[in-house]
């Protein structure tokens, strides 16, 4: 970036914070919500409270204080960060997409830690888990793809947290906070974000959310188009099942003779049966039978993205074992790796019948977008640095996190061009994700200079070889952070 670009920055971060103004009843709370802010977009390398606040020139207590002690109204802060996007980043074709992230974390006394799968670490683990709703928009003209976190909470296990409320007293867990599937707390995310003005035209999700059911059906009841990736084991009706609502003929002549009636609507007797997904493509003519069609899904940082894929319309089971919304069909997509067979996966949709293959296949695979936006906020914004312990530090530390990435998003999407994809050997914004994870997420923000340079008391640090943040006066030394303030 050039120089006046660098100059514009600060300004910049001042009229973008002012719209959270509301959120604080006093100036100076208010003012470390730039100091946090600014330390989540610096270049230190360790990006929890004492560095900020050291770089910042602040005591790191009065930090502490801002996340654990002061106050101010984060869910007026999030509703202003999700109206901010919907007035600006509204889009015809914008995605919501849903997906949890892992903290490690060392001892048991942090808010919500225990040993269960941990994808930072890729094995179980102790760490903290937080469930996530991004928002994606794709290139329309000239116009870049833009992507950024929406909301972000913290999940409280059930019989390690929830049944233990002495633990969760001393980790400050409100009493009204109790145990909720990670399910629950996406689908609150989405009201939540609609609520605030934003209109997604699809929602995606990989299959420990597509395989429920139950939240499949909640967001099919609000209106809601989805694609949702389901495991091999899911199971669906490849023919309309036929369905009775009264009795016919013999039933008529049995219901006289001892026995409990049967309830009516039921399958019909001897009707088809559901059968797994994966089953389906090897066994049922209907699918089995069918080419396979290649899509060109996108262009990615190692070239084109192509997979083949088979459709068929079906059928999904409600919670009573009868078609669910009233018999309309779903559609059930395979798509196979051009590149590596072995690899397949399957999509559900609920999408409108008429509805292009190619569209819902762009969006199932614009989920990688949210491990881009993990990426960037761990490795740009320190997401993971936290060193609090308490819930309401760590859910305040999210929430400034996703008011952090907004503020990059927004950097890049606006200096951003379609040409910069390309040129001098570097990924692009839109680099395509490797079998790891993303293809050096960090690279659409470039590291060799800070985003804002050095905040606070910076203008009277020293400069040269090694511009490391000082304090005026005597230094004194690093102490532990004080356990009722984390």
């Amino acid at each position: 970036m050039d120089a006046d670009t660098i100059l514009q920055l600060k300004p910049a971060l001042t009229r973008f914070l002012r719209q959270f103004d509301d959120c604080f009843a006093r100036s100076q709370t208010r003012g470390h919500l730039a100091t946090y802010v600014r330390g989540q977009l610096g270049n230190l390398p360790r990006k929890s409270v004492e560095p900020i606040a050291d770089a910042a020139g602040t005591p790191p207590r009065t930090l502490q204080e801002f996340l654990s002690l002061s106050r101010w109204d984060e869910p007026l802060m999030r509703d202003r960060l999700q109206q901010y996007i919907a007035r600006r980043h509204h889009h015809d074709q914008a995605v919501g997409i849903i997906d949890e992230t892992s903290f490690l974390k060392k001892g048991d006394k942090t808010a919500c830690v225990q040993r269960q799968h941990c994808g930072a670490a890729g094995k179980v683990d102790n760490c903290v888990v937080s469930v996530h709703l991004g928002y994606a928009t794709p290139e329309r003209g000239t116009r870049p793809a833009f992507h950024t976190l929406l909301d972000g909470e913290l999940y409280l296990p059930g019989k390690t947290w929830h049944q233990d409320r002495a633990r969760c007293a001393q980790a400050a867990v409100p009493e009204e906070v109790v145990y909720r599937t990670k399910h629950a707390i996406a689908l609150g995310q989405y009201h939540r974000a609609v609520a605030n003005g934003l209109r997604l035209a699809w929602m995606t999700f990989d299959e420990f959310y597509g395989r429920n059911t139950a939240f499949l059906r909640a967001l099919d009841v609000c209106g809601q188009n989805y694609v949702a990736e389901v495991p091999v084991d899911f199971h669906v009706w490849t023919r309309r099942p036929e369905v009775l609502h009264r009795r016919h003929g013999r039933e008529l002549e049995a219901s006289a003779s001892a026995g409990r009636p049967r309830k009516y609507p039921r399958l019909k007797a001897k009707d088809n049966p559901t059968a797994r997904v994966d089953e389906a493509l090897r066994h049922s003519p209907r699918l089995r039978d069918r080419p396979w069609t290649r899509y060109h899904i996108r262009d990615g940082g190692k070239g084109p993205m192509v997979w083949e894929a088979k459709h068929l319309l079906v059928y999904l089971k409600d919670e009573h074992g009868l078609p669910a919304s009233g018999g309309r069909p779903f559609h059930l997509i395979v798509a196979r790796n051009v590149l590596n067979p072995n690899q397949i996966k399957y999509f559900i949709s609920n999408a409108p019948e008429v509805t292009d293959v190619r569209t819902m296949l762009r969006v199932a695979f614009s989920r990688w977008t949210i491990e881009r936006m993990f990426e960037d906020s761990k490795m740009e914004l320190g997401m993971d640095h936290f060193e609090v312990r308490k819930f309401g530090s760590i859910s305040r530390h999210l929430l400034l996190s996703c008011v952090s990435h907004l503020f990059l998003a927004e950097f890049r999407w606006t200096h951003a061009t379609r040409s910069d994809s390309g040129g001098r050997g570097e990924k692009g914004a839109d680099a395509q994700p490797d079998r790891h994870g993303l293809e050096h997420a960090g690279r659409g923000v470039v590291r060799r200079r800070p985003l804002l340079p050095a905040a606070g008391r910076g203008d009277q640090r020293a400069t040269g070889r090694n511009p490391t943040a000082q304090r005026q006066g005597r230094q004194k030394p690093s102490q532990a952070n004080d356990p009722a303030i984390t």
